[in-house]
C-alpha cells in the first residue's frame, strides 16, 4: 500500500461538490467572504459547515498517518482556554449530528453525551462540559490516543480546523490548529501568532494585513461565512506539510514540479468556513480540501484558469510554486 496515497479528484466522485474558484479568470488576494448558505449551485452542500463524500477514507488515512508520524507537527494549541475549547467541542458535536444524522448520532446521558461516528466506528464520550472522557473503537484505536475533544472530532471529518481568539486589547492569536492536510504551512510555525503574522508570507497580502482588526472582528462577531482559496499542484496528496516525513526526500514531497512529457496538474481547492463565537471572543476556521483535474476541465474552465495564471504577479507565482513552470502549464492548458 502506498504510504501516502493520493485522493480522487472531484470529477471521479459521484457525490462530491465541484467548486472552481478561478472561474472569474483573475487571481486576487481578497477576503472573498460570502454568507454560509450562499447558493453556489451545489444544493445542500452549500449550507453545510462539514462536507462528506466518498473520499472520506482518504482523509481519515491522511489524518491517522499524520498523527502517528508526530502529533505535535500537526496539532498545536496556545492559550486555548477551557471555556473556548468546551464551546467549540459542543458546537462541533451538535453540528455534525444536525448536518449528517446518517453518519453521527448524538446520545445525551445524565453525565454528558456520546457521539457515535459511523464512518470511523468510534464512539466519543464527553462530560457535561464537552471535555473528552473516553473513546470506544470497534477496531484498532488511533495511535497516539486522542489528546482532547478537538483532536478526536477533527479526526472524524474531512476538514482541518483552526481557532482564532481575541483579547480585550483587540489583539488576536491562533489558539488551536489541527492541520493534518496542510498546503505548505505548518501548525508549529503559526501557532500563537496573530492574523498578520500568520499571513505575512502570502504574496499580495499586505493590504489585507493592514485591515487585520476589521477582518478578525468580522470572523468573531459577524459569521458564519464561506470563502475559497486555490492553487495548483501536480499530485492530489492531502498532506503537503513543508517538512517531509522521515525518509522522504523533499524533491519527492513538494508536489509542484510540472512535467510536460507526463503532464499532471490539479487545482487544489480549499473551501473555508468561518463560524463566529462572540461570547468566547473566538472563531472557528475550517479548511475542506478538494481537487479538480485540469485534464478534465471544460474548455471554458481551462480558459479561465489560464487567464487567472496570467494575472498572477511574479511574487504570487513564486509563492504558489509556479514560477519555473508557468509557461509550460499555460501551453499545455491551451492545447488539451
Amino acid at each position: 500500500m502506498n504510504r501516502y496515497p493520493e485522493t480522487p479528484p472531484a470529477e471521479t466522485l459521484a457525490d462530491a461538490a465541484q467548486y472552481f474558484p478561478p472561474a472569474d479568470g483573475v487571481y486576487q488576494v481578497k477576503p472573498g467572504l460570502m454568507r454560509l448558505g450562499h447558493d453556489l449551485g451545489k444544493g445542500p452542500a452549500d449550507t453545510q459547515v462539514f462536507q462528506f463524500d466518498q473520499s472520506f477514507p482518504h482523509f481519515r488515512q491522511a489524518k491517522l498517518q499524520a498523527r502517528a508520524e508526530r502529533l505535535a507537527k500537526y496539532y498545536q494549541t496556545a492559550d486555548y482556554a477551557p471555556e473556548v475549547a468546551n464551546a467549540l467541542a459542543c458546537f462541533l458535536v451538535q453540528r455534525l449530528a444536525q448536518e449528517h444524522p446518517a453518519f453521527f448520532q448524538l446520545e445525551e446521558t445524565s453525565t454528558g453525551s456520546r457521539l457515535h461516528c459511523a464512518l470511523t466506528s468510534e464512539t466519543l464520550r464527553f462530560n457535561s462540559e464537552y471535555r473528552l472522557v473516553g473513546v470506544q473503537a470497534a477496531g484498532l484505536s488511533p495511535t497516539p490516543p486522542y489528546t482532547d475533544a478537538l483532536d478526536a472530532l477533527a479526526s472524524q471529518v474531512h476538514e482541518d480546523l483552526a481557532i482564532v481568539c481575541r483579547r480585550p486589547d483587540d489583539s488576536d492569536w491562533l489558539a488551536a490548529a489541527h492541520l493534518c492536510c496542510p498546503n505548505h504551512w505548518a501548525a508549529e510555525e503559526k501557532i500563537g501568532r496573530d492574523f498578520a503574522q500568520v499571513h505575512a508570507p502570502v504574496a499580495g497580502m499586505a493590504p489585507l494585513n493592514q485591515r487585520r482588526a476589521d477582518l478578525v472582528r468580522a470572523m468573531i462577531e459577524r459569521g458564519p461565512y464561506v470563502r475559497f482559496s486555490w492553487g495548483l499542484g501536480t499530485d492530489t496528496r492531502l498532506n503537503h506539510h513543508p517538512e517531509p516525513p522521515p525518509g522522504i526526500p523533499a524533491a519527492n514531497w513538494y508536489g509542484r514540479h510540472f512535467d510536460p512529457a507526463q503532464p499532471r496538474l490539479f487545482v487544489r481547492v480549499e473551501r473555508q468556513v468561518l463560524w463566529s463565537f462572540p461570547a468566547q471572543q473566538a472563531a472557528l476556521f475550517t479548511i475542506r480540501t478538494s481537487f479538480r483535474d485540469c485534464a478534465r476541465l471544460t474548455p471554458e474552465e481551462r480558459t479561465q484558469l489560464r487567464l487567472a495564471i496570467l494575472s498572477m504577479t511574479p511574487e504570487t507565482l513564486v509563492y504558489k510554486g509556479l514560477a519555473a513552470h508557468r509557461d509550460a502549464i499555460l501551453e499545455w492548458l491551451a492545447k488539451i
